[in-house]
């Protein structure tokens, strides 16, 4: 059906402008949440739609529409929408390669899914909840299949499919007057996730939350957990945007075979590993995906570009023009990001430090200058190797660029949260301002 659709698009705009692209992007879906106990909401949905670029007189022009009966008057709208764009010849459209092959992105299981299967999913998560003891805020579950195509008049015509799955909970106890609250979620390709086992882990987490002591205000080794260090690396990651660097919003941007990282650390851009959450054959201008060694042995080795920046900032795209969905031109963002680590440290060897589940303000830090101050969430002291009680509201600050020239890894299970995969980070003598109960 999707190719048909591009054969219509092509048809209506092959002549009348220089250069074009066709993006075609289908999904189906089954989404709940709920509030507490109750299920709340609950949606089925299939969405098609039809994204348009074309180039004329070296000007961009884009339009899209979900009405398969409009698609010549949307590339008529296309290329009507150029005259609204400055001339700039650094636009242009992917052109033909051999296209990659990826593995482990799509379960046939979706296939055989419906509505109360998946609300009985959800409930048994929700169930096992109670059971714990723990009381529920809010949960929710997804699962999605998407199909899309690329075509453009440079005889780029790249199909791609996937499936992906999730399931969030967030709970709070209560005990002796004192209130603790938790949150985690899951996601894959695959539907394989553990409901029940998230639900016992976020009550355990709450549980072991409850009858906070205050920590004295001192540099501590702090082990930020998946969410803590995610929350924190996005802002170092922005600084890796061709766009931003091209603008000069990017404090690395002169930085390239400077070591800005501890060199037992590696990142790879890596939209071809198997099983990754942002997998695919290409990118959504359809440059076959690629990866890029983002920084190697600590060193600063490669930026992340669409064409467009690319093309301005004299380098090749890195396969980065990423789009959400038909409504959306490309935009430059990270695919799979591996943190790797040539050396991991234990627990064990932590006498003194602070471990945080996650933190709130992350996204107050300074996006230029890395500088952030942001409350840790679900705290606790580590006592000679040993997680020990859960510490009251503690600020934690410093700057994310000076955190990576020494970040190290702690050996524990490689998960993947948005683009981030990555184990528990260890970070030495960053700066816990303690408050009182």
């Amino acid at each position: 059906m999707i190719y048909e659709i591009a054969q219509e698009a092509k048809k209506a705009i092959e002549n009348n402008c220089d250069a074009y692209e066709i993006y075609i992007d289908e999904s189906k879906s089954i989404q709940l949440d709920s509030r507490k106990e109750e299920l709340n909401f609950a949606k089925e949905e299939i969405d098609r739609g039809v994204g348009i670029r074309v180039i004329k007189d070296n000007k961009i022009g884009f339009a899209f529409t979900s009405n398969m009966d409009k698609i010549a008057e949307t590339a008529k709208h296309s290329i009507e929408n150029t005259k609204l764009n400055k001339t700039d010849e650094n636009y242009a459209f992917a052109e033909v390669e051999e296209i990659p092959s990826v593995k482990k992105v799509y379960d046939k299981k979706f296939n055989e899914l419906d509505l109360d299967e998946s609300i009985e999913f959800l409930k048994n998560t929700i169930d096992t909840t109670i059971d714990q003891g723990c009381d529920i805020t809010g949960s929710g579950f997804s699962a999605s299949e998407g199909k899309s195509l690329i075509l453009n008049s440079n005889g780029v015509s790249i199909e791609d499919e996937g499936t992906g799955f999730s399931i969030g909970l967030s709970v709070n106890i209560q005990k002796d007057g004192k209130i603790a609250t938790a949150y985690n979620s899951q996601s894959s390709r695959f539907f394989d996730l553990d409901g029940e086992k998230l639900a016992i882990e976020v009550c355990n987490l709450a549980k072991s939350s409850l009858d906070t002591k205050p920590i004295e205000t001192n540099n501590y080794d702090v082990v930020l957990d998946y969410y803590a260090a995610t929350g924190l690396l996005q802002t170092f990651m922005n600084a890796f945007n061709g766009e931003n660097v091209m603008r000069g919003r990017s404090i690395l941007k002169d930085k390239i075979n400077f070591q800005i990282a501890n060199p037992n650390l590696s990142i790879i851009d890596n939209p071809l590993l198997e099983k990754g959450m942002y997998t695919s054959k290409c990118d959504g201008e359809g440059i076959v995906s690629q990866k890029t060694d983002l920084i190697k042995d600590g060193i600063l080795n490669s930026f992340i570009y669409d064409i467009y920046t690319a093309n301005k900032s004299g380098v090749k795209t890195t396969s980065n023009g990423l789009r959400g969905s038909y409504l959306t031109t490309p935009m430059i963002s990270p695919t799979n990001l591996e943190f790797k680590f040539s050396d991991m440290k234990d627990l064990s060897e932590i006498k003194n430090g602070v471990l945080t589940t996650s933190v709130l303000g992350a996204h107050t830090a300074n996006p230029i200058s890395g500088d952030f101050s942001v409350e840790a969430s679900n705290a606790f002291k580590i006592e000679n190797g040993e997680l020990s009680e859960p510490i009251n509201k503690a600020m934690i600050s410093g700057n994310i660029f000076e955190i990576m020239e020494k970040v190290e890894g702690l050996q524990s299970e490689i998960k993947q949260y948005g683009p981030f995969i990555i184990p528990k980070l260890l970070v030495h003598d960053l700066r816990v301002v303690g408050q009182n109960q």
